[in-house]
């Protein structure tokens, strides 16, 4: 048996580095100041608990029944190699294209290719997956608003949708 750990730990280590070369070092740093608050026991791994801790924290109510089905995503223990694989398995999952993306600003676009600022951060925190003031202030702080409280639309979709492309050309491998 002990050979077979030592030949898991390989395999993990090399489905790894092949992993982290997909994130930027800023966005590696960021999942593991993420991992370390979530590993609430701080064994380096991720049980139901420490995940039940982390939806208590930030005030999301999960059944027993979510947990079990958030757990069973994992083929095995969560160890940080796994919770950055799990996150690029994620985002390399079926996303929105870019017209679906620019139909979906267009709607808050009054016919000058323009947005009130307002109306969109009240839709932000009220409709969908409802942000915080915070992070809305914080994604407002990335966006040019005109003196007349207005978003350029296509800056906006721009910086959304180029973003992606962005984050994966600054990607470095780990060392």
């Amino acid at each position: 048996m002990p050979s077979t750990k030592k030949g898991s730990k390989k395999s993990s280590k090399k489905a790894g580095s092949s992993v982290f070369s997909s994130f930027s070092q800023v966005q590696v740093t960021e999942f593991k100041e993420g991992f370390q608050l979530m590993d609430n026991d701080k064994d380096g791994i991720l049980n139901k608990s420490d995940v039940r801790n982390a939806f208590d924290i930030i005030g999301k109510i999960v059944t027993d029944k979510e947990l079990d089905e958030m757990m069973n995503d994992a083929p095995g223990p969560i160890s940080f190699t796994m919770f950055v694989n799990m996150f690029a398995e994620r985002q390399s999952g079926p996303t929105d294209d870019d017209e679906t993306i620019l139909k979906a600003f267009k709607a808050f676009d009054r016919g000058d290719g323009k947005i009130d600022s307002e109306a969109f951060r009240t839709q932000l925190m009220v409709f969908g997956e409802k942000m915080t003031p915070k992070e809305v202030d914080d994604a407002f702080g990335e966006m040019e608003i005109d003196d007349d409280n207005n978003i350029e639309l296509e800056p906006l979709i721009e910086m959304i949708v180029g973003k992606a492309g962005e984050e994966n050309a600054e990607a470095a491998p780990a060392e």
